[in-house]
């Protein structure tokens, strides 16, 4: 892991998936400390998250715990996680049965609570790119809000090809900065691994930052982020 601190200490980061269950907890926790080796204070946040317990300390949700234990900066949790939903079901879906509206300009405002207590602000969404928020927006239009840099984590199995060129696509067609992407290998037997990382690698319009075994530990993982690249396309 290497990185300089300056380059992307001034905005966030939006970690986003090929689909649900690809990775995208462990690459923004391996982004936090990674953010944190190398001096800076670091924050995660999980604007929206499914499948929750509201009366429990850390909403009982895996994800928002993750993130929270891979920060380097402590923050209240309805900062780190405004939106939570006991149903583990699509966001919009789980606010409708809540009687509630996800409401960009709520996160916006928690975002930028975690902005001003730390240098770097690592963003997990849910689902992928476009996965909806509510009836009008998704998550595409909440990194448009925040103004966030987009690392994509591509799980590597049979399918993940167009997965990924659709996301690719979608993250130039709404003018989004595409920092990186991370190659997570969820499946240990994936056949041709390395042609397939070939062929991302020529047609993914942002740098591979890292690639990441079956099932890394949190250390490993961490190390394997190459900030310097990340740094290359950080606005």
């Amino acid at each position: 892991m290497s990185g300089n601190p300056s380059r992307v200490a001034s905005r966030g980061f939006f970690v986003t998936g090929t689909d649900t269950g690809v990775g995208k907890t462990l690459v923004a926790s391996a982004l936090l400390r990674a953010f944190a080796l190398s001096g800076l204070r670091a924050v995660g946040m999980k604007p929206v998250a499914t499948g929750c317990r509201t009366d429990a300390p850390d909403r009982a949700n895996e994800d928002v715990a993750a993130l929270i234990d891979a920060s380097s900066v402590r923050a209240h949790i309805d900062l780190v996680n405004p939106y939570c939903f006991e149903p583990p079901i699509a966001p919009n879906l789980a606010a409708q049965q809540a009687g509630s509206r996800i409401s960009l300009e709520r996160i916006r405002e928690c975002y930028l609570s975690l902005a001003s207590l730390a240098d770097c602000v690592v963003v997990e969404g849910a689902g992928g790119l476009l996965a909806p928020l509510n009836r009008d927006e998704d998550f595409g239009d909440l990194v448009r809000s925040l103004e966030l840099s987009v690392v994509l984590v591509v799980g590597m199995r049979l399918g993940c090809l167009n997965h990924a060129l659709l996301t690719a696509a979608a993250i130039r067609g709404r003018g989004l900065p595409f920092a990186g992407w991370v190659a997570n290998r969820i499946d240990p037997a994936m056949p041709f691994f390395e042609d397939n990382l070939e062929f991302l690698e020529q047609k993914l319009p942002a740098p591979l930052v890292a690639i990441l075994p079956f099932a890394p530990d949190r250390a490993w993982a961490s190390a394997a982020i190459n900030l310097d690249l990340l740094a290359a396309r950080h606005p």
